[in-house]
């Protein structure tokens, strides 16, 4: 240790205050710094007193017994010293002149800090009696517990800084038992890298429509965005544009196809998230739409019109609606899809008085059109919503100098054209009024009665009309008087929090009457004023605390001297909403700290805090306020009580921001309410399907299914969930499934069976639930062949169960082979039926005998069709052997020769079963034939050929209808209720009325 730089020296401090004393030491190695006094070691960390690593010694609050002999210690591994002695004297605090304020000595200061540092914000006050320091938050919200303590009397330490602790702390120097107190604040700034807290989503666009990319980030300092594409910085142009944290990319062309980077810098450091974008190509797109023109409406409505588009417009499945500002740089671009039914919009959600660009896009399945013209419109004015803020002075005591402030623009609606100003005394009823030009800030009245009250207020007129009036100011008119009186100081009021107002003035510089003090008024609206509060001259603000939350407060200030007092200043200013806490003798617990509110569903919101830490006791209730955010009906407030640190709010409205806070009551005593939290409850589940669901045949094995979101103005969508199956796999319960984001009104199905037919149904779902399917909508892919001869397959109904029969078709070729071999046959049987004929009859002629029945013989298993007669004497031994029959082909009529059905189809199409006993149509009494035409037609055409197309019989023998088929027969099973395809025009019905 070669030698003390510095060493503490002696100080007199009086009781109540803080003593400091340095102490700085070279050595190497580098020393230990310990503290004696009176030759006695202090501990480093004491209630009062704390050692910083500095090699500073402070002591707050010091008490006579803190007076002695102080010196530092420096040791090192070999050696050690000791500082000279410094003397600390105490003034007793009997000697101090009594005040009724405290003074802050030494304030905090702004801080900035990185994450995880350890911040000190120094506090330290005098008065007597000693005051209290107290810190709290700006912002209302708790101070962390855990990473935050008090060292000694007054300064605060956060150790582990994390970014929740950024804000201003103020610390309250407080004389005990009385309102007296000082405030002084620092900001604490808690430096951090970027962060995400929204992504870009890769997104599909067709080509020429629009591409939207959101990304949002934070730190401190606030992040920077920039976009990348392909790892190159994007710089905005007519059709690629940045809107704040936004990229919107217009008319995409094949190029944007590319991966897109947002990228967070700050000067902590850097952050990138990625999203591609995929452009779907269309070569066939619609013209763009023409002929667009906009009407005013209202103030906030503009109706657009169009005609579709010159070419293809029969494709157009959508229309979207671009709308922005006109004025100004970098304006956000906003975009309504509606369906292609329509050739007109209204735009109802625009500001007055301002002009907007329109446009249109046409779109189709893979593509949409260029940008129609673009027109410009602008929106009628309204009438203002506020009136200005007035200040009122008087430069005389005949006159009032009425000023105020130009309304900002999204209330004031237009240009304001006339003013009027009201006044009047306030004992009289008369009312007198003035009108000036909208160009006017300020108008003095004048010819007024000296020491009188006079209430103003004013109007601000559109040219639509006039809004509304402001509440009546007062001021009163200086005393006539030959002394020259002050003239009104320059009044500012600003709200500090909810409870408290900042008076600030400043006087004349040019005023030449002597300035002795500041008489300060307040008042609530329609209430009593309170004061004078009397302040002195070197005093340029002061702070009025004890206020009710969300009321208005009329302000007005004046100078005096030793002969009179001065002209006033008036001013209105209104304090924000909160819960006012008025200080109390006896000190109330601590509200309940860290709350937590989720919602549970779309009508409940669970909330959860924490017990203090301060108590034992075993009777602890809680107070929970519960109301909607800007709520004006306090009778609507609701309140609830529990003994638990939780409570599941019920009976709340869907998607409502709800504010709470929570009270604790102990002992008698309730402590203020908590840091205010809002939430928001859930949306409702979807009550209803989708609608207007459509299906579209786009190619070969790809469909576009497109629908509209479920009905009811407060539906929120977050996913439509699409299920589609083929008719086979439906009846199976096998479905495949499709998400798509709620604002995607459209779904590709892909890889589509040719020949088979799909249903398709969809349904909403949001974060509390999935709503119902909507019906099941059926469309059908065509097959190549049935594309190529123009048919296409049958449809079946919703409602209908039944599955296809699988088609088999024969070429000419194959069908007169059969039809020869048919009639070779036939010819045979015939032959062999004579002969057995000519045989019978004679051996009836020798020797009558009955007939044999034999299952060897061909003839009893032969048809004859010669004479009726003869097939009438036949049948009942044929009957006989009916079950051991083999198929047979009867004419040119075809047996299915597969044991699946007993129907007979000839070239004229089925033959219609009429007894269900009997296996053959042939097989009936001849009266029926002989009266039955088909019957007829079989007899007579033995061996007829028709040219034209056959077809089998499936396995389970249900005919299926022939493209091109006509018959006598109509088809009885299927197309009497089939309905076809509405998406393809396919009726889906055969007709056979023609013949």
């Amino acid at each position: 240790i070669s030698a003390f730089e510095v060493q503490p020296l002696s100080t007199e401090v009086q009781e109540g205050g803080v003593a400091r004393f340095a102490c700085k030491v070279t050595a190497n190695p580098p020393a230990t710094v310990t503290w004696e006094v009176n030759r006695t070691t202090l501990p480093l960390v004491m209630d009062r007193i704390t050692a910083l690593p500095t090699g500073v010694l402070q002591i707050y609050g010091v008490e006579q017994k803190d007076a002695g002999n102080y010196r530092c210690v420096a040791t090192t591994a070999a050696n050690r010293r000791k500082s000279t002695e410094a003397v600390l004297s105490v003034i007793p605090a009997s000697d101090l002149k009594p005040f009724h304020k405290p003074s802050i000595i030494a304030g905090p200061q702004n801080i900035t800090a990185s994450l995880h540092q350890t911040v000190i914000l120094e506090c330290v006050a005098t008065g007597n009696p000693k005051p209290i320091i107290s810190w709290s938050r700006l912002d209302h919200k708790s101070i962390d517990v855990f990473n935050t303590r008090v060292l000694g009397n007054g300064n605060l330490m956060i150790s582990d800084v994390k970014v929740q602790h950024a804000g201003v702390y103020v610390c309250r120097a407080t004389i005990p038992g009385t309102r007296n107190f000082t405030v002084a604040m620092a900001t604490l700034t808690v430096l951090a890298p970027p962060s995400f807290v929204e992504w870009p989503e890769s997104l599909t666009r067709p080509r020429a429509g629009t591409a939207r990319f959101a990304c949002q980030a934070e730190g401190n300092p606030a992040p920077k965005i920039s976009w990348l594409k392909n790892g190159r910085r994007i710089h905005s142009n007519g059709r690629i544009k940045m809107y704040n944290s936004k990229l919107v990319i217009n008319q995409i062309i094949p190029e944007d196809d590319a991966i897109y980077q947002c990228m967070a810098e700050n000067s902590q450091g850097s952050i990138l998230s990625r999203a591609r974008l995929t452009v779907v190509m269309s070569e066939d797109r619609p013209s763009a739409p023409y002929n667009v023109h906009a009407e005013t409406m209202s103030s906030s409505a503009i109706l657009l019109a169009w005609e579709r588009p010159l070419y293809n417009s029969d494709k157009v499945i959508a229309y979207s609606v671009h709308y922005m500002k006109a004025e100004g740089l970098n304006n956000e671009e906003y975009q309504v899809v509606i369906g292609n039914d329509t050739t007109h919009y209204i735009i109802d959600d625009l500001e007055p008085a301002s002009n907007y660009t329109f446009y249109i896009v046409a779109y189709m399945p893979l593509g949409a059109s260029q940008m129609s013209d673009h027109v410009t419109q602008h929106t009628l004015e309204d009438v203002p919503l506020r009136a200005p803020e007035i200040s009122l002075t008087s430069r005389s005591p005949t006159d009032i100098l009425i000023s105020w402030l130009p309304i900002p623009a999204k209330y004031r609606r237009g240009q304001v054209v006339l003013y009027r100003l009201s006044f009047r005394l306030s004992t009289e009823t008369k009312i007198q009024v003035l009108e000036l030009p909208g160009t006017a800030g300020e108008y003095l009245l004048e010819g007024l009665r000296p020491d009188s009250v006079y209430l103003v207020r004013i109007t601000a007129a559109t040219r639509i009309g006039w809004g509304e009036a402001s509440l009546w100011t007062s001021h009163r008119t200086p005393k006539a008087t030959s002394v020259k009186a002050p003239k009104s100081p320059e009044l500012r009021l600003e709200p500090m929090n909810c409870t408290t107002i900042a008076v600030q003035w400043q006087q004349d510089s040019e005023d030449t009457a002597a300035v002795q003090g500041y008489k300060l008024y307040y008042k609530e609206e329609g209430q009593q004023e309170n004061g004078p509060i009397l302040l002195d001259a070197s005093d340029l603000e002061y702070t009025v605390s004890g206020l009710d939350p969300r009321r208005k407060y009329h302000v007005r200030l004046l100078a005096y001297n030793s002969m009179e007092e001065g002209y006033q200043a008036d001013q209105t200013v209104s304090t924000p909403g909160c819960v006012s806490v008025r200080d109390r003798m006896v000190p109330p617990p601590p509200p309940p700290h860290h709350l937590y509110a989720k919602a549970n569903t779309s009508s409940s919101i669970y909330l959860h805090w924490g017990k203090p830490a301060f108590t034992s006791a075993q009777l602890i209730n809680y107070t929970v306020r519960c109301n909607p955010v800007g709520l004006q009906n306090a009778s609507l407030v609701l309140y609830l009580q529990t003994s638990e640190t939780h409570m599941l709010i019920q009976g709340l409205e869907p998607k409502t921001m709800y504010e709470f806070a929570v009270r604790l009551h102990v002992d008698q005593l309730s402590s203020p309410w908590s840091p205010v939290v809002y939430h928001t409850t859930l949306p409702e589940a979807p009550s209803g399907p989708p609608v207007g669901v459509k299906v579209t045949l786009i190619e070969d094995n790809t469909a576009l299914v497109s629908w509209k979101p479920p009905d009811g103005p407060e539906t929120v969508v977050t996913r439509y969930t699409i299920l589609y199956a083929s008719r086979k796999s439906w009846i199976a319960g096998e479905w495949q499934v499709l998400h798509r984001e709620g604002a995607m009104t459209m779904a590709l199905l892909e890889n589509l069976v040719a020949g088979n037919i799909y249903l398709v149904k969809i349904a909403a779902s949001n974060e509390v639930g999935e709503g119902p399917f909507s019906n099941a909508v059926e469309f059908a892919v065509l097959s190549k062949e049935t594309s190529e001869s123009n048919q296409r397959p049958k449809r079946l109904d919703s409602g209908d169960s039944t599955t296809y029969s699988d088609y088999y078709h024969l070429d000419q070729k194959s069908m007169t082979g059969i039809v020869v071999g048919v009639c070779i046959a036939l010819t045979c049987i015939l032959i062999c039926i004579l002969i057995l004929i000519y045989r019978s009859k004679a051996r009836k002629a020798s020797a009558p005998k009955p007939v044999q029945q034999s299952t060897d013989q061909l003839s009893h298993t032969s048809i004859s069709l010669a004479s009726p007669n003869e097939v009438e004497k036949n049948i009942e031994g044929i009957a006989e052997n009916e079950e051991s029959l083999l198929p047979m082909i009867v004419g040119n009529s075809f047996i299915d020769a597969k044991g699946g059905s007993d129907l007979i189809i000839n070239s004229y199409g089925p033959v219609t079963k009429t007894n269900g006993k009997k296996r053959w149509l042939f097989f009936q009494d001849a009266k029926k034939v002989k009266t039955e035409e088909p019957q007829r037609r079989f007899v007579r055409a033995v061996c007829l050929y028709r040219p034209g197309p056959a077809a089998l019989l499936g396995q389970d023998g249900s005919p299926g209808p022939q493209p091109g088929f006509q018959g006598p027969f109509g088809d009885t099973e299927h197309s009497a209720n089939s309905e076809g395809s509405h998406e393809t025009g396919d009726s889906g019905r055969f007709s056979h009325e023609s013949n």
